[in-house]
């Protein structure tokens, strides 16, 4: 699937909506994200902090696990919107990597300019994924 214009600002606008249900009491670093699935149906997320630090869960993340948890597999793109169009931590990147190489990655900024764009397999070079696990 190529990543039209109208799509991509889509998934930016939803991202940027989203970031209003942050719970960030303690970065105060409200990150929203909208992914696209193969099938056309769009998840969003956000970031949910907590106190003991180590079980904070990302929004890309939430979007993630959102998808899969009502049958999604198989993502064409992920808009990851922060104040400053920062991009998506090391943990979200592996689980984008555990579900496809090739999803596309937008970052932008809370006005919904884009940062960065790239694909998972750019953002995470020499990525760990189900193939690894083959002997």
């Amino acid at each position: 699937m190529t990543l039209n214009d109208e799509t991509r600002k889509q998934l930016i606008e939803l991202a940027r909506q989203a970031r209003r249900w942050s719970y960030s009491p303690y970065s105060h670093y409200a990150v929203g994200a909208a992914l696209l699935t193969r099938s056309g149906k769009i998840y969003d997320g956000v970031n949910i902090e907590n106190s003991a630090f180590p079980v904070t869960v990302c929004a890309e993340r939430v979007a993630i696990f959102k998808a899969v948890s009502e049958g999604e597999r198989t993502f064409e793109a992920i808009a990851v919107v922060t104040s400053n169009g920062g991009s998506p931590c090391g943990s979200c990147r592996q689980v984008l990597a555990e579900f496809g190489l090739d999803t596309v990655v937008i970052m932008a900024d809370q006005e919904g300019n884009v940062t960065m764009e790239m694909s998972v397999r750019d953002l995470l070079p020499g990525a760990f994924t189900p193939e690894s696990l083959q002997p």
